[in-house]
């Protein structure tokens, strides 16, 4: 099937790239002629693991072009629209921009039996009031809901192999044809068991949105349990391990640390609770702000802890922060929490020095006021205390005592709770967990 995929961002060049590794001849079009180019000559314009390989793969078999003009949409059967919906600027209402653009931009191109597939983060109502736009500009084509599950550093198996599929359509004939033409499109993986969905629009959109929320209040909680924890003298870490071992709760999520960020969880639970207000039910998510007020403590209490490390006060302290992504296999810094604690400690007074394998060269876009260093060993040098706030492998894996040899004072925090606690404490250093005694 021919099938085209507006926005090449981090969701529309993981999604391109897969549709044609299932055996579809895809073009993908953008209007950023760089990220463009790079796409064309085999380069993923992002780090993810997985996608190099898998362009130049696909690309060698002649299925999968790139393109800056909508018009080179038109001929093709399914057309997936994956543009960004990011906050909108002083509020916490999604920014449709983009969204509304594309379609707009598509419209004059589609022909009667395509089918135009929005797979952006939307809220509620956006699916029908777009519909009803195609109707007017492109009659006889049909507009259908495909929302994306991927995680950051797994999307390519994310995409080839999802969890489940959630197909968004109207009723009647136009529904069915919009079912057929996405069963087909996802004929592999459905024909390897992967379930799917069929429902209407709006349930369709706030599949996303409320798995989000449900992910990002998981986090909270563990993290509120946390604040506890250090109340107590408790183990967040243990207390996760036993309620996790209930079925009905599941250890995953429960990870205490410095809290979630990204281009995701963030902006989708703040959307979801301005669309909840537009619609009337804002009562039914106020606790959505307490979510978002507990993950956003998280970082002051990072700032906190690592000026007790410090002796009670950062000034002249020359800290390392380890990460800059908001989470590893990703070059993602988008409200990275590890660049807001790593700021927030320089305001008071702190020398910051922050390392990443993968994430610099968006930091510096982002805090051109921190330094930065790629080579782990120099960053660590001369070192007052470390803050661990992005899980990669590499610092995961550090040997305490050659770290010892590096820094100048033995003081770490592990902001993410994946040290081995003993270890460090072992090679001499104070070590400082999150909820942990």
């Amino acid at each position: 099937m021919r099938i085209s995929v507006i926005g090449c961002g981090y969701l529309g060049a993981v999604h391109a790239a897969s549709m044609a590794k299932l055996g579809h001849e895809v073009i993908g079009i953008d209007v950023d002629e760089r990220k463009i180019s790079d796409l064309q000559a085999g380069r993923a314009p992002f780090f993810e693991p997985g996608l190099p390989e898998l362009l130049t793969e696909v690309q060698e078999t002649g299925r999968l072009s790139f393109s800056t003009s909508m018009a080179d949409a038109e001929g093709a059967r399914v057309h997936f629209v994956c543009v960004g919906t990011p906050q909108r600027k002083g509020e916490n209402a999604a920014d449709l921009t983009y969204v509304d653009s594309a379609f707009n931009e598509l419209f004059p191109y589609l022909r009667e039996g395509d089918i135009a597939v929005g797979k952006s983060t939307v809220p509620v109502g956006t699916a029908a009031r777009l519909a009803g736009l195609a109707a007017d500009k492109a009659p006889g084509a049909v507009l259908a809901w495909n929302p994306e599950f991927l995680r950051e550093g797994h999307a390519v198996k994310d995409t080839l192999t999802p969890d489940r599929f959630v197909y968004g359509i109207p009723a009647g004939p136009d529904g069915d044809a919009a079912t057929e033409a996405l069963d087909e499109v996802y004929a592999t993986p459905l024909a390897t068991g992967t379930p799917r969905l069929v429902v209407d629009y709006a349930t369709a959109e706030l599949v996303k949105t409320a798995a989000n929320s449900f992910l990002a209040t998981k986090i909270s909680f563990i993290n509120a349990m946390a604040e506890v924890c250090e109340a107590t003298g408790a183990d967040v870490t243990a207390l996760a391990d036993a309620i996790g071992m209930d079925e009905r709760i599941g250890r995953k999520f429960l990870n205490a640390g410095v809290g979630f960020g990204g281009g995701c969880l963030p902006k989708d639970i703040r959307a979801f609770m301005a669309r909840a207000g537009e619609l009337g039910a804002d009562q039914a998510l106020t606790f959505l702000r307490e979510v978002d007020a507990i993950n956003m403590r998280r970082r002051s209490r990072v700032v906190e802890l690592t000026r007790d490390l410090c002796g009670g006060s950062l000034i002249g302290k020359r800290i390392t922060v380890l990460g800059a992504a908001f989470k590893p296999e990703s070059d993602d810094v988008r409200d990275s929490p590890a660049l807001s604690v790593a700021a927030q400690l320089q305001l008071q007074g702190a020398t910051v020095t922050v390392t990443d394998p993968e994430a610099l060269a968006g930091a510096k876009i982002r805090f051109p006021e921190l330094s930065y260093e790629p080579d782990t060993k120099t960053a660590l040098a001369r070192a007052h205390a470390l803050v661990l706030l992005t899980e990669w492998k590499e610092y995961r894996e550090l040997d305490p005592a050659a770290v010892g040899n590096l820094v100048d004072e033995k003081n770490i925090l592990d902001g993410r709770n994946v040290l081995d606690p003993a270890a460090w404490r072992e090679a001499g250093f104070t070590y400082k967990g999150i909820g942990r005694p």
